[in-house]
């Protein structure tokens, strides 16, 4: 229970921290933007929502018996893909529900400040939050469900990916 206890504490400050700091970076920044941009940034925050839902995904359904084989090949990113798997609950859980939560929140928020934006700029007498918000849903739950799909179909791909971004920021011992 110690275990749980001290990951719990640890995902809980993770988080805490950077929604602090994503959420002021995203609206204080969206807040000056025009609509255009703004939307852009939304449809980043969507997008890496689900990106990482993808590999959060992707690591708890990979073989891990195809990382060695590619390790002893020397093959780069496998030893991090294999560490990826062997960790898979904690890598799921900051990967989709972490980041992926986060991504959602702020995308709620983005998206409040844009409709308030288009009512103000275009003078509109309702209020077009719920018709954005239902939107933004929409496409992120649409687009995990694909992203879902994707994992399943190339966990191995995905988790190869993200072990060879890994391994380029891995620090090297001389």
């Amino acid at each position: 229970m110690e275990k749980t206890t001290k990951w719990f504490i640890q995902v809980f400050i993770m988080t805490f921290i950077l929604s602090v700091i994503f959420s002021y970076i995203s609206t204080n920044g969206v807040s000056n933007l025009d609509i255009i941009p703004a939307c852009a940034i939304l449809i980043i925050v969507i997008l890496i929502g689900i990106l990482f839902d993808i590999i959060g995904v992707a690591v708890t359904v990979a073989n891990e018996e195809e990382f060695h084989a590619k390790a002893t090949k020397k093959i780069k990113g496998s030893k991090d893909s294999i560490q990826l798997i062997k960790n898979a609950p904690k890598v799921a859980n900051i990967c989709a529900d972490v980041i992926g939560d986060i991504c959602g929140v702020l995308s709620g928020a983005i998206s409040a400040l844009i409709a308030v934006k288009i009512t103000q700029q275009f003078q509109m007498n309702f209020n077009l939050q719920f018709i954005l918000s239902a939107l933004v849903s929409s496409i992120t739950v649409g687009g995990k469900a694909i992203g879902k799909e994707i994992a399943n179909k190339n966990a191995t791909k995905i988790v190869h990916a993200v072990g060879k971004i890994l391994n380029k920021f891995k620090r090297r011992e001389k």
